[in-house]
């Protein structure tokens, strides 16, 4: 068995054992040197100091017992091979000043990023991508299996993000095809687009018809109040956003995001309005049934973790020292 530590920093602890021992030594002789006279007049209930050390043994031994297992001891198995499988994934998200409107507490945008978030803590072995977009694209994140860069990107996505103003679904589908997705692999591809819709000039419907040429999927997630006009809040600023002196207002564009859609063969369109939506086993469920890529064989090391048995051990050794030193009478402690 090769043994190992998976966290071996925390083993420069034990060099505050012996620091300990040696206080614990210097306090003991100058206990027991205001206490000669006594032993002197009773050296026959004296402990000897042999018995006085193996007093202190189970404090120490325990407490480094406990030392090993913060350094998560494992003892190393045969490596395995496994295959990684899972599909292309890219969040395609609304950034347009539109999303700060707050139907949905805090905000749209916001609560689209929640969604995201629950999404992505289901996935396993899927790669991922960020898109933000309002009058044009910015890729965020490329597609990578490395899902904390992923998260980090979508925490600092923000609607300040947006070029210039509007909601440029169509063109951003293209960005999307062109520079994020791998051009000779034609399927094991989705893209979620979570937005208030509003996209009426880039041709949105076409650039979903030819995505599903390519077997690329849709699934497409409305947010917002669709009857109730909304006011868009300026961030860091008193007051709404205004066109000629009156308020913006802004509605969920249901019929248009729903036809981006069903464009592609098995896309969907959820309208969420100003409600809730667990997009994590949205997705799961359409996945179960849907072919995976292969993205490659891995070979990952097999540990069994052994740090139980050491905390298990360190306990006990700590526990004797205690019921030792509760046990010695008063008179009798320090006497080494």
């Amino acid at each position: 068995m090769n043994l190992q530590f998976l966290q071996h920093e925390y083993l420069l602890l034990g060099w505050l054992l012996p620091l300990l021992g040696s206080v614990l030594l210097v306090h003991l002789q100058r206990s027991r040197a205001k206490r000669l006279h006594l032993l002197q007049t009773n050296q026959h209930n004296s402990p000897s100091r042999f018995k006085g050390a193996l007093q202190h043994i189970p404090l120490f031994l325990g407490l480094g017992l406990c030392v090993i297992a913060l350094a998560r001891p494992v003892a190393e198995q045969k490596p395995v091979t496994v295959k990684r499988q899972g599909r292309d994934v890219v969040f395609m998200l609304d950034v347009s000043r539109s999303m700060l409107a707050e139907d949905l507490a805090p905000n749209r945008l916001e609560r689209a990023k929640l969604a995201i978030l629950d999404c992505i803590d289901r996935l396993q072995g899927d790669r991922v991508g960020l898109v933000a977009f309002a009058g044009s694209a910015v890729v965020r994140c490329p597609l990578t299996l490395d899902y904390g860069f992923f998260k980090q990107m979508l925490e600092d996505t923000t609607a300040d993000l947006e070029v210039k103003g509007g909601t440029n679904i169509g063109d951003t589908l293209r960005t999307i095809h062109t520079d994020v997705f791998d051009s000779q692999m034609k399927a094991y591809k989705d893209i979620i687009i979570i937005s208030d819709g509003g996209d009426h000039e880039s041709f949105p419907v076409n650039a979903a018809q030819a995505l599903g040429d390519e077997g690329i999927r849709l699934i497409v997630i409305g947010l917002g109040d669709k009857d109730n006009g909304q006011t868009i809040p300026l961030p860091d600023q008193q007051g709404v956003l205004t066109y000629e002196g009156k308020p913006v207002l802004t509605r969920l564009a249901s019929d248009s995001l729903r036809k981006i859609g069903l464009a592609t063969p098995g896309g969907i369109y959820l309208e969420v309005g100003t409600g809730t939506v667990d997009l994590g086993e949205v997705y799961m469920d359409l996945i179960r049934s849907q072919a995976k890529r292969e993205f490659g064989e891995e070979t990952i090391n097999n540990y069994h973790e052994l740090f139980a048995w050491f905390l298990g051990a360190g306990i006990v050794c700590l526990t004797v020292s205690v019921i030792l030193i509760l046990k010695t009478p008063k008179h009798q402690d320090n006497h080494v």
